[in-house]
């Protein structure tokens, strides 16, 4: 029984996504789509049971599940003063990723979203579309085998839209296990 005034958004929530599988935690504001992922994150500990990352417990070795995971989140979370190049290349060595391989990942990554022509200009003049992709090739600079994407088309036009959908696409061929809140 819950208190007047508790709120439990996430209770007895169990699921598993293989590689190459998309799942969607689906509802309206409050119903805990974000606190799951943050629970996956290791950022909230939940009050029973675990999350569990490419078999590594967060409760355990959280350090290790970060790195097997790639986040994007609405808030695009990119650092206005650095150039798109020097923040994708700083989140790669963030990671361990060597210099070579990070520079080789970034290229790719820039080429096939679209925002080569975008590596050298300042993250903080951007269009809102434009920063979104950015913060996609950010989630993968690590090349991680699990992508969480919480609400990644908030704010976009149709055009960003289809891009997120591209993305997704690219994410289940290359075999990545996607979580997907909207």
């Amino acid at each position: 029984a819950l208190d007047e005034g508790e709120i439990r958004a996430v209770d007895a929530l169990s699921f598993t996504v293989e590689p190459g599988e998309v799942y969607g935690l689906l509802g309206p504001n409050g119903a805990g789509k974000t606190t799951t992922l943050r629970m996956v994150l290791g950022l909230v500990k939940p009050d029973s049971g675990y999350a569990e990352v490419d078999g590594y417990r967060t409760e355990v070795d959280p350090t290790a599940v970060k790195s097997r995971l790639g986040f994007v989140s609405a808030s695009d979370g990119v650092y206005p003063w650095l150039s798109v190049r020097e923040m994708l290349l700083y989140f790669a060595d963030l990671y361990g990723v060597p210099p070579i391989e990070a520079a080789a990942r970034c290229e790719h990554l820039a080429d096939l979203m679209g925002i080569t022509s975008l590596l050298d200009r300042r993250a903080g003049t951007l269009s809102t579309g434009q920063r979104q992709r950015v913060t996609l090739v950010r989630g993968l600079i690590h090349d991680p085998p699990v992508m969480l994407l919480d609400e990644p088309t908030r704010g976009l036009d149709v055009v960003g839209v289809q891009t997120i959908f591209d993305y997704i696409a690219h994410l289940r061929e290359v075999g990545k296990a996607v979580v997907v809140c909207t």
